[in-house]
């Protein structure tokens, strides 16, 4: 079989995880209602998700190496819908958060384990190119999750989005069930996880990449967690958050896009990465400037458009020089930036400011770079 014919099954299986986190965003406001709990912490499921998500790319990544790819998608996606049937039945808001925990638990799968199957199929450039590809499709999932939840939301409440989730794991699992081949290396011994933990904490470029793939996808998330409360504050709907998301996948998609082009004119990703950080701090002081409007969709689009050059060049060539053992490491990679982006999502949703947060997330992206070209 040919690698290039796995990248549909590998994009839907990218984009799950993504869809998971913004289908549910526009139901926070519906949750606070049912629950009977104020905006500030409905906002913290989705921390919770996000904390959660971070020992399962640990899990699903060391199991990755130890059964093979294929077992360790199959187990996540089967965790990921015995999580959301419990959710269904939750009768308290710290139940609902135990759920989403578990959830989150096995979705992650869905990340760490796909990207370890694209590396083990792919390298160096092309791994660069097919991470682009895959932010290009990728740029769809704010668009099909904010609309699908906006429309569950608003016609069954909550619950609608936990179904519909529950019926796209289901039809994945099938999917990887029928079609996804084992793409371990059948000779490549397994790693020690204490070993690979201890190399990689002695590793800066390792702490300087999990800080920046936090940083940008903080900024993204800042918005689907405050999003529906800006919105109502507007004296609008989920409704109206959710048609944003055509919006924001538009600039994503053309981060994407511009990546590949000037990757293939020859530019180097520190410095794709010192524009992805300029276009999120440029972004972040429009929605500053236009907060208490609905243009601040507007300046949105430079934060996503940063969002989608920046990750796939962090992605591509973080874990260059750990081949011999990309399950484990790709799991401690994970854990270190999902660990980030979950405290400071806690932070966003405790500050209630979307303007400073994105603006803070864009000056830090351009300090990592400037300190990068310094030692350089």
């Amino acid at each position: 079989m040919s690698p290039r014919s796995l990248l549909p099954l590998a994009m839907a299986l990218l984009m799950f995880p993504q869809i998971a986190q913004t289908l549910f965003s526009p139901a926070l406001t519906d949750i606070g209602r049912a629950f009977d709990v104020p905006a500030q912490q409905a906002a913290q499921s989705l921390s919770v998700f996000i904390l959660g998500f971070a020992p399962g790319v640990v899990l699903w990544g060391r199991l990755s190496d130890r059964w093979g790819r294929r077992p360790a998608l199959l187990g996540g996606l089967a965790l990921y819908a015995l999580a959301l049937v419990l959710e269904l039945q939750a009768r308290s808001f710290a139940q609902l958060l135990l759920c989403q925990g578990l959830a989150a638990l096995g979705v992650a799968a869905g990340s760490v384990v796909t990207q370890t199957l694209l590396r083990d199929l792919f390298q160096g450039r092309e791994l660069i190119r097919v991470f682009s590809l895959m932010g290009m499709v990728l740029a769809a999932s704010p668009a099909i999750g904010l609309f699908a939840g906006a429309a569950l939301s608003r016609a069954f409440g909550y619950q609608g989005a936990l179904t519909g989730l529950l019926v796209l794991a289901l039809a994945l699992f099938g999917w990887c069930a029928r079609a996804l081949p084992e793409t371990r290396p059948p000779a490549q011994p397994l790693a020690p996880l204490a070993g690979t933990l201890w190399q990689m904490l002695r590793n800066p470029a390792i702490w300087r990449s999990a800080l920046l793939v936090a940083v940008f996808n903080l900024a993204l998330l800042s918005y689907y967690s405050l999003g529906p409360f800006v919105f109502r504050s507007l004296g609008q709907g989920a409704q109206w958050f959710g048609y944003s998301g055509a919006l924001l996948a538009l600039g994503s998609g053309m981060g994407a896009w511009l990546n590949r082009r000037l990757l293939s004119r020859g530019w180097h990703s520190e410095r794709l990465l010192m524009l992805a950080a300029l276009a999120v701090l440029a972004g972040g002081g429009g929605v500053l400037a236009l907060q208490h409007s609905l243009w601040l969709v507007l300046p949105m689009l430079g934060v996503v458009l940063g969002f989608g050059l920046a990750i796939p060049n962090i992605l591509g060539s973080a874990l260059a020089a750990y081949s011999d053992r990309l399950g484990s490491a790709g799991a401690w990679f994970g854990l270190f930036y999902y660990l980030l982006i979950g405290a400071g999502l806690l932070l966003v949703g405790w500050g209630q400011a979307l303007g400073p947060s994105l603006c803070l997330c864009g000056a830090v992206a351009l300090l990592l770079c400037l300190g990068a070209r310094r030692r350089t």
